[in-house]
């Protein structure tokens, strides 16, 4: 590998004094003084502090440049050290005077700004942490299922059928035929269970969303596990528990800095996640017993409930109504008007849907009729049940909701990098 002698803003603490040191970063801020001038360079790590006192004429804010000077120790620099005597070079031509002011504690600019500016939005400091909840969960997503033989693939995002009931789909011309944008990996990732027995798949999937609300998205990213021989559903509600804790660990291992700068307080998983029947969950929130599903109120009041009753940010509602999920949901032998499905509810908001998948093809085809729906569009899918499925089952999580949730945004576009909705395309 070639030798770099660049020296990050968070590495200049620990250069020896009288050193000589290579910052590249943006230029964050100047701030001139009658006989010196402070040019704050900001990098992947950090900030650092470099002293101009021969009146050279520096960047504008947001100009990369790159910084050789001398390490010096000053107590009231970041980390202790700064840098004297620099040469500074512009990397890129002078940038323009970004719509945000990026040096301030916090963002002031109201959500579309920032959703118009992300490419400079996101450089702030305490913007950029959201996203590094992200990838430190994902890195903890991935190497808890690695640890538990799971195998990760990537599904077709252009399908013949859709996955889901309802017209909330994205359909394109693909040469000459019908086709849609993938609304989950789900009817692959059940396949590939007999190929694998336990799969994953990180990636984007796409909801025609013709609501234009603070958590939905048309395009997300979905954190998909499957797993086969199970018993029932709580063998999936166990593993979904390991991977929760796990994103949660991979926080405090590889983002504890965004922790800090947020100021958050993450979620102590549980050795095991509470679990309310939905008709309890009904009675909980205070909605009527034949409500088919939870709405978002019914969720903030099972929140709270969680929280008083378990000391737990989370909480797992099973058993929805069979009619009322998606058709490939096992019923209950017990009971079948209930399901082997469940939701988990994180902080008073639905983040995870899962379930006990059918495995059986006549009961493929029973569901599809008892449906209306006609077996067709689904018969590549369908008849992959012909060639010995095991039990099986599943969930899914969203990966920007989860973020929403850790940080507490009023609005999920908060922690997208490029969010598409209703009235968004660009950037």
């Amino acid at each position: 590998m070639r030798k770099t002698d660049r020296t990050l803003a968070a590495e200049l603490a620990s250069a020896l004094p009288g050193s000589t040191v290579t910052l590249r970063g943006h230029v964050h801020r100047r701030r001139e003084l009658a006989a010196v001038t402070f040019l704050i360079v900001r990098d992947r790590s950090g900030l650092a502090q470099v002293v101009v006192k021969d009146g050279q004429a520096l960047p504008p804010e947001e100009t990369p440049v790159q910084v050789t000077g001398t390490a010096t120790a000053n107590p009231q620099a970041p980390g202790g050290v700064e840098v004297a005597g620099p040469t500074i070079t512009p990397l890129a031509e002078p940038a323009e005077t970004p719509a945000v002011e990026l040096w301030r504690p916090s963002l002031e600019a109201s959500l579309p700004v920032l959703l118009d500016h992300a490419v400079t939005a996101w450089r702030h400091p305490a913007q950029r942490a959201r996203w590094e909840l992200a990838a430190a969960s994902l890195r903890g997503f991935r190497r808890t299922l690695d640890d538990r033989g799971f195998t990760e693939v990537h599904s077709p995002k252009i399908v013949e059928s859709v996955t889901e009931s309802g017209a909330n789909v994205f359909e394109l011309d693909y040469f000459g035929r019908p086709a849609y944008l993938a609304q989950s990996p789900q009817l692959y990732k059940q396949q590939l269970v007999g190929i694998f027995e336990r799969v994953y798949e990180v990636g984007p999937v796409f909801r025609a969303e013709p609501h234009d609300t603070v958590r939905h998205l048309a395009e997300y990213v979905s954190l998909d596990v499957e797993l086969g021989f199970v018993r029932d559903h709580h063998d999936v509600i166990a593993v979904l528990r390991d991977v929760v804790a796990g994103m949660v660990a991979g926080i405090e291992e590889y983002a504890a800095g965004a922790v800090d700068r947020l100021g958050l307080t993450l979620p102590v998983v549980p050795a095991e996640l509470p679990v309310v029947h939905f008709r309890d969950a009904l009675a909980i929130a205070g909605a009527p017993a034949d409500e088919p599903d939870l709405a978002p109120a019914h969720e903030r009041a099972l929140g709270e409930w969680a929280r008083e009753e378990h000391g737990s940010d989370l909480v797992v509602v099973e058993g929805y109504p069979t009619a009322h999920r998606a058709f490939y949901s096992h019923p209950d032998p017990a009971d079948p008007q209930w399901s082997r499905s469940f939701d988990l509810i994180f902080r008073g908001t639905e983040l995870v849907s899962g379930a006990q998948r059918l495995h059986r093809y006549a009961d493929y085809v029973a569901a599809l009729e008892s449906r209306g729906y006609p077996l067709e569009p689904y018969a590549a899918y369908v008849d992959a049940f012909r060639q010995g499925i095991p039990p099986h089952g599943g969930f899914a999580i969203g990966l920007e909701r989860w973020v929403s949730r850790l940080v507490g945004a009023a609005n999920i576009r908060e922690v997208t990098l490029f969010p598409r909705d209703l009235h968004r395309l660009a950037p």
